[in-house]
């Protein structure tokens, strides 16, 4: 077997064809935006708004503790997550809503979020534990 660093690019699609296992997937963007600490909660807040589009100002004052510097949206528009539409009003006005692309993403992120709720207190008892054994 190939090392991914050694393959063609090809044979990494190639593999994601043949095989539907679990492959890590050589770093590409999307799982570091993925990473990012807003974007989940751009994507949530999108995704639960029954598909009604959120002005810039909603999403904002919806995902608290960000500020309008880190709320860029750019990023996920470019990636397919996000649907931008300007109205050249005045003032001009802008509108997001989910992609149909971020609402599979959406449905990922759901089953993360339930492993998460189902073995938290387990987590936080392991890190006690390792805090506790590290002093």
């Amino acid at each position: 077997m190939k090392l991914l660093d050694q393959a063609g690019p090809d044979y990494l699609s190639e593999r994601l064809e043949d095989d539907s296992s679990f492959h890590p997937i050589p770093s590409n963007g999307i799982c570091t935006r993925l990473g990012d600490k807003w974007t989940v909660q751009v994507i949530w807040r999108l995704a639960i708004a029954d598909d009604r589009r959120l002005r810039f100002s909603e999403i904002k004052r919806e995902v608290e503790g960000i500020t309008q510097r880190m709320l860029t949206l750019r990023n996920l528009e470019r990636d397919g997550l996000v649907e931008r539409h300007y109205f050249p009003e005045v003032p001009p006005r802008v509108e997001y809503e989910i992609t149909e692309m971020g609402k599979s993403m959406f449905h990922v992120l759901e089953g993360i979020n339930m492993w998460i709720r189902e073995n938290l207190p387990r987590v936080k008892q392991l890190r006690q534990t390792y805090d506790t054994n590290k002093r």
